[in-house]
């Protein structure tokens, strides 16, 4: 199989050529970059040197443009592109090869939430119908036969694992409360002053809380799905980390005698990336470099604490992308990112 990624020098691209170089099924990669094309792909990543090259021979090792990607056919295009400008630089693909988005162009099927979420209309209204958003858990058939895949966001993703399973059995409804923290990492890898290390270090605090946060209306949409009456006060924090992040929501019980864990069980026992922890709350270290989501719940009285960690570049980004393209392909899910993805 051969594999284009498209931005491949920011941390969500870095991280999909390390996992697409050992996938068992990725024959040629393609790393992509307009602005430093004809670059050596080790100058963007020393660590590619650590093991054989060969999977980049067709590129010569080197950063190519969009044109000489399409040019080369490709069976997979991985799009890890900022949001508003995927869909354009997208554009020779879409309609020709499979398209893993990783911005949020595709994710949003309502132009009017897309809108006030992202300030501008969705880039390519006429393509939103037919994109399948890619939680890989809860959207196996439908990512199976699409040509355009919506990566979830990786906060969508914390947020909603948890609780999809437990909207879908009725135990929960009406307002969700949650609290999430994630690594620095999460806001990518353009130089700003807010991301230094003399800032960050020492220092973390919430940002757009309530409703405000752009990935609220892309949770929502999930939620209301399954449950109409569903409403997110959601509010993130950056804290100084690299990579990682923790979920932690409260929501009010309608029926405090079912049996939570079995809920997860019904839903997850098949999701080899979804591990259930019980006795005691997951961390953020304990899924780094993994493509794991871990749960965790705890009944207070007719409160339900639900509380999820995964690593923001992997099953937040990058590990969920491959995810979906096993799906989409037919191959084994965890088919390239076993190793020190096990559980």
């Amino acid at each position: 199989m051969k594999a284009v990624v498209l931005g491949s020098t920011g941390y969500t691209g870095l991280v999909l050529l390390r996992i697409l170089l050992e996938h068992p099924d990725v024959s040629s990669i393609l790393p992509v970059s307009s602005s430093k094309a004809g670059r050596k792909v080790t100058h963007i990543d020393a660590g590619l040197n650590s093991g054989p090259l060969d999977k980049f021979a067709e590129s010569k090792e080197k950063l190519i443009t969009v044109d000489e990607a399409m040019a080369a056919r490709p069976d997979v295009v991985f799009a890890a592109l900022p949001h508003l400008e995927s869909a354009r630089i997208c554009s020779p693909f879409l309609g020709a090869v499979v398209v893993i988005d990783l911005s949020a162009d595709f994710r949003i099927k309502s132009r009017e939430s897309f809108q006030r979420a992202y300030g501008s209309p969705p880039p390519r209204p006429d393509l939103l119908a037919g994109a399948v958003y890619g939680l890989a858990e809860w959207y196996r058939d439908e990512i199976s036969k699409a040509d355009l895949i919506a990566n979830p966001g990786c906060y969508p993703t914390a947020v909603l694992l948890p609780l999809l399973p437990l909207l879908k059995e009725g135990v929960i409804s009406g307002e969700i409360i949650t609290s999430a923290i994630s690594g620095i990492s999460g806001a990518g890898r353009s130089a700003k002053v807010e991301y230094l290390f003399c800032e960050r270090s020492e220092n973390a605090g919430a940002y757009a809380p309530g409703k405000s946060h752009r990935h609220v209306a892309e949770m929502e949409a999930e939620l209301q799905n399954i449950d109409r009456d569903a409403s997110l006060i959601f509010t993130p924090h950056l804290a100084p980390l690299k990579r990682g992040m923790t979920v932690t929501t409260v929501a009010e019980l309608l029926n405090v005698e079912r049996d939570i864990l079995a809920i997860y069980e019904k839903y997850y026992s098949d999701s080899p990336f979804i591990k259930l922890v019980t006795g005691r709350i997951p961390e953020t270290r304990d899924v780094w470099g993994t493509n794991r989501c871990d749960i965790a719940f705890k009944v207070e009285g007719d409160k339900l604490l639900l509380f999820s960690v995964i690593d923001n570049l992997v099953k937040g980004a990058a590990g969920q992308a491959v995810q979906n393209m096993n799906i989409r392909f037919g191959l084994a899910e965890k088919s390239g990112l076993k190793g020190v993805n096990e559980i």
